[in-house]
């Protein structure tokens, strides 16, 4: 199945003609492509799928989507995949 999920911005950088922008998705972070989305800033909040940010998305509604894949099964009930309370991750990880 293929999903895009919401996640927010961290930091962008220029990289061999690339926008780049490290994604956080709760304690998670992930290297995506900005390209797509060139208005999308630090502290925005952009779908992302297979790597590539598709469009920006305001902080609530990446909360319902964060709270409705919950209720799928698709989060662990205890995730902390919470907008409000998401700071800054304490590694990243390696891009998949």
């Amino acid at each position: 199945m293929c999903l895009a999920v919401p996640g927010k911005i961290l930091e962008t950088k220029e990289e061999n003609g690339s926008r780049l922008g490290r994604v956080q998705f709760g304690g998670i972070t992930r290297l995506v492509q900005l390209d797509f989305v060139p208005e999308a800033g630090v502290g925005d909040y952009v779908i992302v799928h297979v790597g590539f940010a598709l469009s920006k998305v305001n902080a609530e509604e990446a909360q319902r989507t964060y709270e409705m894949l919950e209720e799928m099964g698709m989060l662990e009930q205890d995730s902390e995949v919470r907008i409000q309370d998401s700071g800054p991750p304490s590694s990243d990880s390696p891009e998949s």
